[in-house]
């Protein structure tokens, strides 16, 4: 085996083998010599007679002095910041990563892996458009782990445990899953006593996270995460990672030393105008130094590693305007590692979806750099948010959202699925708590309900909290089944949020990063508790994948979109839509580009139910109703076949309803 590092103002190198992870002692020592295993600030060596499967960490010793962000210590052994697999012992200890002494026992090390070992058996990724794909965003181990979710106890919250509930996916009808990460991560970074349940401390950008694998095996975690890609492309759905190259796991300056810090601390994080100090626009302790050569490398062969090694279809950068900071932490006009990232060829074919945005203020929505990534619509969730609930002064910016947010992406040749649209995500309310919870209920993560954002845009329909009063649950299934419909139907790329679609709950926890518990399980009982929302979803997503409604979606700029398939606006009345700061309606009429096909969409946000005009078919045809979110299931989503004809120029919308009506005019193509 070859081993190599980065290890800049090092003075030595020691490579440590290991026969078992939680040993204390390693049964071999090779101490490397500066005059043959040096090169530039590279120390490497050659070691005959290992095999896949051989565990190993560094210990790296050099000058020491936190005022020029020097933080070499030579009792702590480092994984490989290139290490293709992570192994776990039994006690491990991130406070012995802080404290003075040997932490060989409870400390991570890294494993040998051969990945030319596995058998793929001709998997080819689906490449699916981004026109064509629903997203469906979820927490790996919180899918599977719960006891009722049917999986076998051993693999409950694992990769293996994914793979048992594809089918489920498969009928739900999404094209492809977001997973929190999966990059091995720190679980004991998180408040005492809880832990860290999301993800977000990463300990390495290659290893998949040990935690999730269902054999104890070190090198199971590696093949088994292949495994749920091979089989979930197999029934052609994507894989796109939720991936963190803003900041790792070892904090600030009192957290631990792990991996990056012992090798080159100045190298890889951004530090402040005193280097004692680490610059925080993660708002988890440190920064990732994005743009430095070295890290830009790192960054680049771990999305390659992740794409030609295991397959991965896509990602999703977390705070991502963090990669257009500079080394000195501001932003740059054009960032080395985003151009590099648009334009390698091994990611010519990946879907890049930008967080565009960080934690210190920088918003970069409608104008991240670079020209194949998408992004996540944070004012699609607030505009759709605060419609929906009732707020003044929000119906214009609502008809931007439904639309593809034009406001936002109409510049620089946009496609029209630049939007990533969501109104909810795993950072928040679930839908279920959006309109059941006025405020947050963030105590059990002991901080005293402080964290967690304030200004949720929710609205609890009255009761804060479970109810049993019928009226409110009737008018709380009202507003769920209003948000999927917009969600599902609206330009752009659509996100659903696991659970969304059974009215999963937490409480009202709108950050829920420390909750591995029923909290944050996907509760499979739901699925038949909530069986009328479940099949609504499903026809939705149905219909935006043009199994029911036939809605083109050709590889155009939004632009040109709107320009050949305009919307007509309308109010109560037609083609006189209300404005005002005081509206609650909004109506749209759009003639299917492509398709015989008519569509008139009603959404009353008022409280009271108001009488809208339909317009008259140039073509003949009659409308049809194929949604109406205030009737009684079934007839609250009807197939096109099955969908009742509307009789006379009106249709009497009911409080807080959305209403979408179809008419063919004419003979497929």
């Amino acid at each position: 085996m070859n081993f190599s590092v980065f290890a800049k103002r090092s003075t030595s190198v020691q490579l440590l083998l290991f026969d078992r992870a939680d040993d204390a002692k390693p049964s071999r020592v090779i101490d490397l010599d500066p005059t043959r295993h040096r090169t530039y600030h590279y120390w490497h060596a050659f070691v005959p007679g290992l095999r896949a499967g051989q565990l190993y960490g560094y210990r790296v010793a050099g000058p020491v002095d936190h005022s020029q962000g020097l933080r070499f210590d030579p009792e702590k052994l480092l994984l490989d910041p290139y290490g293709r697999c992570v192994a776990r012992p039994a006690g491990r200890s991130r406070r012995a990563a802080q404290i003075a002494g040997d932490n060989n026992a409870a400390a991570f090390k890294s494993a040998v892996v051969d990945t030319d070992l596995y058998d793929w058996e001709g998997d080819a990724p689906p490449r699916r458009p981004f026109a064509h794909t629903v997203i469906y965003e979820m927490h790996l181990r919180g899918f599977t782990r719960h006891p009722g979710s049917g999986v076998a106890a051993e693999k409950r919250g694992t990769f293996a445990g994914l793979i048992d509930k594809i089918p489920y996916l498969e009928d739900l009808g999404v094209t492809a899953v977001q997973l929190l990460p999966v990059f091995a991560f720190d679980e004991q970074d998180g408040p005492v006593g809880l832990g860290n349940y999301w993800g977000y401390q990463p300990i390495s950008f290659f290893a998949p996270h040990p935690g999730y694998s269902s054999s104890p095996d070190p090198l199971a975690a590696v093949d088994e995460f292949r495994d749920m890609v091979k089989a979930l492309h197999r029934a052609g759905i994507e894989v796109i990672l939720d991936v963190v190259y803003n900041h790792t796991a070892e904090g600030d300056a009192a957290g631990p030393t792990i991996c990056f810090r012992g090798f080159s601390n100045e190298t890889y994080y951004i530090l402040g105008h005193d280097k004692s100090r680490y610059a925080d626009y993660s708002g988890c302790g440190n920064t990732l130094k994005a743009n430095e050569p070295v890290v830009r490398r790192l960054i680049l062969d771990s999305l390659r590693y992740w794409v030609s090694e295991m397959h991965v279809d896509g990602f999703r950068f977390d705070l991502a305007s963090i990669l257009s900071r500079d080394q000195d932490g501001m932003p740059m006009a054009n960032p080395p590692i985003l151009w590099e990232i648009e334009s390698d060829p091994v990611l010519a074919n990946v879907k890049l979806i930008a967080e565009a945005w960080d934690a210190a203020g920088l918003y970069q929505v409608g104008s991240f750099v670079g020209d194949s990534w998408k992004e996540l619509n944070g004012r699609y969730r607030d505009d759709v948010r605060a419609f929906v609930k009732g707020d003044n002064g929000v119906v214009r910016a609502f008809a931007y959202r439904l639309t593809g947010s034009p406001d936002v992406y109409m510049h620089d040749g946009r496609e029209a699925e630049q939007s990533v649209n969501f109104v909810t995500s795993h950072d928040g309310f679930t839908l279920n708590d959006l309109v059941s919870f006025n405020t947050k209920h963030n105590e059990a993560n002991g901080e005293h309900n402080r964290d967690g954002g304030n200004d949720n845009l929710s609205w609890n329909c009255g009761v804060e909290g479970p109810t049993d009063d019928p009226e409110i649950e009737q008018l709380r299934q009202r507003q769920i089944k209003n948000f999927l419909t917009l969600l599902l139907l609206s330009t752009g790329t659509p996100m659903l949020l696991m659970g969304d679609e059974v009215r999963r709950s937490q409480a009202g926890n709108n950050n829920a990063f420390c909750q591995d518990n029923e909290i944050s399980w996907f509760d499979w009982a739901l699925l038949r508790e909530h069986a009328d929302i479940h099949r609504f979803t499903k026809g939705l997503v149905a219909a935006k994948m043009n199994r029911e409604l036939p809605i083109e979606r050709l590889a155009m700029t939004l632009g040109e979109l709107l320009q050949r398939q305009p919307f007509r606006w309308h109010g109560v009345h037609q083609d006189a839509p209300d404005w005002s700061d005081e509206s609650h309606t909004l109506a749209a009429t759009v003639e299917l580009l492509g398709y015989p096909v008519t569509m008139h969409i009603m959404v009353n946000a008022f409280w009271e139910g108001l009488a809208f005009d339909l317009p008259g078919l140039q073509r003949g045809g009659t409308w049809r109703r194929f949604i109406d979110t205030s009737v009684a299931a079934p007839g609250d989503i009807c197939s096109l076949e099955e969908a009742p004809t509307v009789e006379g120029p009106t249709y009497l919308v009911q409080p807080r309803s959305v209403v979408l009506v179809v008419a063919h005019v004419g003979k497929r193509p």
